[in-house]
């Protein structure tokens, strides 16, 4: 029992029965002997609670464990705080954060004193969160994983960071990226020296951008977090690590304040150890933003109660489709397959029924057109819109700087070399139109098949060894969300080499289904329980 309520309780009552480890005292007392058991009780820490223990934690666990008495803001953010002192950079060397929120243990101080006066403040009251390093937050580097931005330090929070501290959160920590979200294969930027790992095999790659803050949640080293993704960028860390990420309909959630790499395609959203937390941050974060006109698309979606999704029932009767043509290639990895089977056999016992094959049928691009926009034109026009806050105003500063990793001196020089093609060109109107063709392939499909979605695995083969980048990568999410702007959740499906290694599962559908998506990922979620937390980041004694 709370000590404060406990005392409280004492004025009440002409006896009481206090415990002291294995010891009951009875009493009968006086005034005088009440306050004396106030003082003692008020002074002497209570031995029987048990800590709290944040390892696979989850924001209702949390916030239960506040509201018994049993957690306190403070000793939460202490938690995770000794978790990325003990395996960040040492023990196994995760090497997931480039920075800790200097102020964040004064932040949960804050939020002790107001949940004391009020209860939770948010739907997120106090989960300490881990920000991908593409996100502004107020006060804290921004670098997108470049040293070229080191001494960015924005004076405003992206909107979906502003949206999640509103909502109660705090940002425990930046994570590492893959530099300037190049690349979905492993997670490595020059901001940070060194590879993050994984800490499910630690010489395997996290896969990329988003992987330093996969690698963290999957540790337990934060609650829950946030990333973005171009191609593969949630799904895929989210696929290597065991996790749930949300990859959104374009136009749900906004990316003002995340620097860009595709606007065509960049999606920001949530990554986390299990669909019902990934699901309460997405709750938070969708919503209109004048900032990102892309989200006035949103305005007849929304408001939307997510909650109602999370379903155990919910594969009952649905329909869903595999999508061969999103794995099955000649390098794909029979083990991932075998996996995959088994979460089809999953799902039928779940309730669902299974089309297999889903074809949609391929729409030939037109390849005269050159690109739309793309990394040159985006990064050229967010810096310009800083001003003085960025040390650098443009791609080719960028590159004159030599600030950044050698192994994407390449892609950046090939992007200034390039055209820019702003939205009016000729090349984004043909990339338009067959952007367009291929969503209504997609919807052909399933309205032919009467299909509430389509699965396949997030990858074709397990986590690469670090470093390596001459075996097959096995990623198989670069076109059919990025392309059509629909809505994809990556959800653990089981691990392959001897249940070492992690592989997901994506559930896609249509544009704005993302209630139904979340329903089946859920169902599929609490049918199966295929996540376990990695043996390197232990529970710390």
């Amino acid at each position: 029992m709370n000590k404060l309520r406990f005392v409280k309780n004492l004025s009440r009552y002409s006896r009481v029965i206090l415990t002291r480890g294995a010891v009951l005292l009875r009493v009968s007392y006086s005034d005088s002997v009440i306050r004396s058991l106030c003082l003692l009780l008020l002074a002497v820490p209570v031995f029987s609670q048990t800590p709290f223990e944040v390892e696979e934690a989850t924001i209702s666990q949390v916030h239960d464990a506040m509201k018994a008495g049993r957690l306190t803001c403070r000793a939460l953010v202490d938690q995770y705080l000794k978790r990325i002192e003990a395996y960040d950079k040492n023990g196994p060397a995760i090497n997931a954060i480039v920075l800790v929120n200097p102020d964040v243990e004064k932040q949960a101080d804050e939020l002790d004193r107001r949940f004391a006066q009020s209860g939770l403040t948010g739907p997120l009251h106090c989960v300490p969160m881990i920000v991908k390093d593409n996100f502004e937050t107020k006060g804290l580097r921004t670098t997108n994983g470049a040293l070229a931005l080191a001494k960015y330090i924005p004076d405003k929070d992206a909107f979906l960071v502003k949206r999640v501290k509103d909502a109660g959160a705090l940002v425990l920590a930046k994570s590492n990226m893959a530099e300037w979200a190049f690349s979905p294969y492993e997670t490595v930027s020059s901001i940070l020296p060194g590879y993050t790992r994984n800490p499910y095999a630690l010489n395997r790659v996290t896969a990329g951008s988003s992987g330093g803050t996969a690698a963290a949640i999957a540790a337990s080293l934060g609650l829950v977090g946030l990333g973005s993704d171009t191609g593969n960028s949630i799904r895929g860390p989210s696929s290597h690590q065991s996790l749930a990420g949300i990859r959104s309909t374009m136009g749900l959630t906004s990316r003002a304040g995340v620097l860009p790499l595709s606007l065509l395609a960049d999606i920001a959203g949530p990554i986390a150890r299990t669909v019902e937390d990934a699901t309460k941050v997405f709750q938070v974060i969708v919503g209109e933003d004048p900032n990102d006109p892309v989200t006035a698309a949103a305005r007849d979606h929304l408001p939307q109660d997510y909650s109602k999704s999370l379903d155990r029932n919910g594969l009952r009767g649905a329909t869903i489709g595999i999508l061969r043509q999103a794995y099955e290639r000649e390098s794909t990895d029979p083990e991932i397959v075998s996996i995959f089977m088994t979460a089809i056999e999953d799902l039928r016992r779940a309730g669902a029924t299974i089309v297999d094959p889903a074809t949609v049928e391929a729409v030939r691009r037109e390849r005269a057109s050159g690109p739309c926009m793309g990394f040159k034109y985006d990064i050229n026009h967010y810096l310009a819109a800083q001003g003085d806050r960025v040390p650098v105003k443009t791609l080719a500063e960028i590159i004159k700087s030599g600030g950044f990793h050698p192994s994407v001196q390449r892609r950046l020089e090939q992007a200034e070399q390039g055209p820019e093609n702003g939205p009016d060109s000729p090349a984004c109107k043909a990339d338009s139109a067959y952007r367009d063709q291929v969503r209504e392939a997609v919807n052909q499909t399933m309205d032919k098949l009467k299909l509430d979605a389509f699965v396949y695995p997030t990858w074709s083969n397990p986590p690469r060894l670090i470093g390596d980048l001459n075996t097959p990568a096995g990623d198989n999410s670069q076109f059919y969300s990025p392309t059509t702007g629909f809505p994809a959740i990556n959800v653990p499906m089981g691990f392959s080499r001897g249940g070492t290694l992690p592989a997901g599962m994506t559930i896609f559908g249509r544009a704005w289904s993302e209630p139904e998506l979340i329903k089946l990922a859920y169902a599929y979620e609490q049918a199966t329980h295929r996540r376990h937390a990695p043996s390197t980041t232990p529970p710390l004694r």
